[in-house]
């Protein structure tokens, strides 16, 4: 029996529901999808809100039973030496240093050292040229010579009651005349002269021969080494601190050495411009010392030789006063301290601290009042 709807009608037919399915399905997935979202993070939200929930409890849990116990360093106190020092930057000086050079004019024409020589006082160390006033010298030595026999005789004469006053007188006054010539002459020669007034060492020569020399210009040092001396400026604030006999601790930089003594001179003035004192350290000849040299000078103003002493950067400050933090019965405790002199990272401390506290020198920072701790 044939169909009553042809072929492409029952195609038409069929397809009707399907469109419908399709329209309804591209409605509606998306909805649900947002919805079903939504409904997954709120249970995620709520998982991890539990889960931390848990996880804070246990840790509390566990805290409470396992509380870690900070673990401290201490220090005994105990009595030691404990000094203080004043710092200052001072230089070596000598008393005897001197440059030398011709009081008179002219080409050179002696130089009798070289440096490093040992001088004596007295001694020549060079010369200008003196020809005009050695010639001088001696043509006045012929005449001196025989005014000094004319005189000779003629006092021989009067001392027998010969000849007459006036001839005696005269040679006599001839013979001083000549001798008072003859003194200037040697005086000039002396400016001719580069003589040491000291004994000691040269250090320099600036002469060469046939140079032109001239008062005033570098000649020859010559420096005695015997007597050297450390000198350096206090700050006034010391002045009733600091005093003959104090001892010195005098570092050399440049020498990598240093050496102890006491101070031999301390000013009583005190300089108005920079309001310093000078203070003065003798040197032993023994070391190979250098004048201008850099000392450091490292006096002692203050000795306590039974000290309680502690790091300075222990100590904590608060309104109510300087405390360190120390360790009694396992536990933390805050001890109130006075401090006094305070040198090279050191505190001595006067006040609240005996003999045999255990001071807490690390992990003090986060420590609380109470607070167990171990060491």
């Amino acid at each position: 029996m044939k169909s009553l709807f042809p072929s492409t009608m029952k195609k038409a037919i069929y397809a009707v529901p399907a469109l419908a399915v399709l329209f309804l399905a591209s409605c509606h997935p998306a909805t649900d999808k947002n919805k079903e979202l939504i409904e997954l993070k709120k249970q995620r939200d709520e998982l991890n809100a539990k889960i931390a929930g848990i996880e804070t409890a246990a840790a509390t849990k566990d805290t409470s039973a396992k509380a870690k116990i900070p673990e401290v360093s201490v220090l005994a106190a105990q009595q030691q030496f404990f000094r203080n020092y004043v710092e200052i930057q001072g230089r070596i000086d000598a008393d005897e240093n001197i440059s030398l050079s011709p009081q008179m004019g002219g080409a050179v024409t002696k130089i009798n050292v070289k440096v490093g020589d040992e001088v004596t006082k007295g001694e020549i160390l060079a010369e200008v040229d003196n020809k005009v006033i050695l010639q001088s010298i001696s043509e006045l030595q012929t005449g001196l010579d025989l005014s000094k026999t004319m005189y000779d005789k003629q006092k021989n004469l009067w001392d027998q009651k010969i000849g007459t006053e006036v001839q005696y007188l005269s040679a006599k006054n001839q013979k001083e005349g000549l001798e008072k010539k003859m003194a200037t002459l040697q005086d000039q020669l002396a400016l001719s002269r580069i003589i040491s007034p000291i004994n000691g060492n040269v250090d320099e020569v600036a002469l060469r021969l046939g140079q032109m020399a001239a008062p005033g210009m570098p000649g020859i040092r010559v420096i005695n080494f015997d007597n050297l001396k450390v000198k350096g400026e206090v700050s006034e604030a010391f002045a009733g601190k600091i005093k003959k006999g104090d001892g010195v601790d005098i570092i050399f930089p440049d020498m990598g050495d240093s050496v102890q003594g006491k101070i031999d001179f301390a000013a009583k003035v005190i300089n108005p411009l920079n309001r310093t004192f000078t203070v003065q350290v003798n040197l032993d000849r023994k070391k190979d010392y250098h004048p201008n040299m850099i000392a450091i000078l490292k006096i002692v103003d203050y000795v306590n030789p039974k000290a309680l002493v502690v790091p300075v950067n222990i100590i904590q400050h608060a309104e109510e006063g300087d405390f360190v933090i120390v360790a009694e019965n396992n536990k933390a405790h805050k001890l109130k301290v006075k401090a006094g002199h305070v040198y090279n990272g050191n505190a001595e401390i006067t006040e609240g601290l005996k003999e045999g506290d255990k001071v807490i020198l690390k992990g003090f920072q986060e420590l609380n009042e109470g607070e167990e701790i171990k060491f």
